[in-house]
């Protein structure tokens, strides 16, 4: 999907911006930015998109993304209602890779530096140790000031530049360019509305008007914007919603099947095993093997 071109305002007295928030969701748009981004979800849980991957986040989840990789944090459609008592809790990093000056990334001992930036062009889940370490100096970085900050910055680095406690999020870089406004109304639009109405039957027309366009003319279009068809999209939205069922373990998978848009479990489990490369047996068995 071509990704809206975002503008991080960072404060005149500051290197780098970073912000501790709590709030209802956190939006829906799908942007990139030149500066890298550390992502700490604290509190909510839905689907996030990262250059082509599509998977569901969860409380504690921290990822690091590189320099211009789109991506979006959509929250479950209980977070975007009006008269709810949910929010999010999250601290976000942002940073340009040279914040601390052309020089630093020149030094002998910052050879790292650069090989962490090149790892998070792909996007980086961080795990582990490394994860509880990250967590607690951006708590302590989103409180700090003056030169406290700075070394804080460095020491968030340093961990995830020496640590092998990662998982990569998407398969290539890709090259992402900045989208026209009509581009951006139009796919954002498609792109909540799949969110809203994946469990019913979503036709070719029905999404087609949403776009103000001719069928034949939007799968042009979505095919030119996503490298994928919108049924292929519509597919990854239903099994992204499948796996968190199943990890919660409180409903049958058949009743998972149906309530994720799936009219027959047969077609169910051969998309799921498409997607996922594994049944949604062995997919509930390995993550409730972890807790």
């Amino acid at each position: 999907m071509k990704p809206l071109f975002r503008k991080v305002s960072v404060e005149i007295e500051s290197s780098f911006n970073i912000k501790h928030s709590i709030m209802p969701n956190y939006g829906n748009v799908w942007h990139y930015h030149p500066e890298l981004e550390l992502h700490y979800n604290i509190a909510g849980e839905g689907v996030r998109f990262i250059g082509d991957n599509i998977s569901n986040f969860t409380p504690g989840e921290i990822i690091l993304l590189g320099e211009n990789l789109p991506h979006a944090w959509r929250c479950n459609e209980a977070y975007y209602q009006n008269n709810t008592d949910l929010n999010i809790e999250g601290i976000v990093m942002q940073f340009l890779p040279d914040c601390l000056g052309k020089t630093l990334l020149t030094l002998p001992e910052t050879y790292q530096l650069l090989k962490l930036y090149e790892k998070a062009k792909s996007g980086m889940i961080i795990k582990g140790k490394a994860r509880d370490k990250v967590a607690d100096l951006m708590r302590n970085t989103a409180q700090a000031e003056g030169l406290d900050k700075i070394i804080l910055l460095l020491s968030i680095l340093k961990v995830l530049a020496e640590t092998n406690e990662y998982e990569p999020i998407v398969n290539g870089q890709g090259s992402f360019y900045q989208s026209n406004e009509s581009d951006t109304i139009r796919l954002n639009k498609v792109f909540n509305y799949t969110h809203s109405n994946y469990k019913k039957d979503i036709t070719l027309e029905e999404i087609a008007s949403i776009s103000n366009l001719s069928v034949t003319s939007f799968c042009r279009y979505f095919k030119l914007m996503t490298k994928k068809t919108y049924y292929d999209f519509l597919i990854e939205i239903r099994i992204s919603h499948a796996c968190r069922l199943l990890v919660e373990n409180k409903l049958p998978t058949e009743v998972i099947c149906f309530d994720c848009g799936f009219n027959n479990v047969s077609n169910f489990y051969r998309h799921f095993k498409k997607v996922t490369g594994m049944t949604p047996l062995d997919y509930k068995k390995k993550y409730l093997d972890r807790s």
